[in-house]
């Protein structure tokens, strides 16, 4: 049975959907992949759909939304996009932090820069 890794920020709407991305498409074999957060925002960023789009040719939209950590399975990994002004409550510690700046606003070249750190993290967990 494959473990359940869930990766958590805040609004769940921006770097934990494209690791939840991500993670389905490099970690499927390892892990039942999820994001959750504490909040929830109506849609996913728009421009992490559109460069994850661009760039893996996944369209988040089709099969992810923003949800709360009840709308999930229990995870047995859960890992924080990075703690920038609050961290979620998630109901257990975080196992890690990766400790990543939202892009939120901010240019596409930051924008690639955090998808592809997310990218390389994920790899990491292979």
């Amino acid at each position: 049975m494959k473990k359940k890794i869930a990766f958590v920020c805040v609004h769940n709407s921006c770097r934990s959907q494209i690791a939840e991305a991500l993670g389905k498409l490099f970690l499927k074999d390892k892990f039942d992949v999820y994001s959750a957060g504490s909040e929830t925002k109506e849609k996913i960023n728009q421009d992490a759909v559109r460069l994850v789009k661009a760039i893996y040719g996944i369209d988040m939209e089709e099969s992810q939304y923003s949800k709360t950590m009840d709308k999930i399975p229990e995870p047995d990994i859960i890992i924080s996009m990075g703690c920038e002004v609050q961290c979620p409550y998630v109901g257990k510690e975080f196992d890690e932090n990766w400790g990543l700046e939202d892009p939120t606003g901010k240019s596409d070249k930051f924008f690639c820069e955090i998808i592809q750190e997310i990218e390389q993290k994920i790899k990491l967990l292979m």
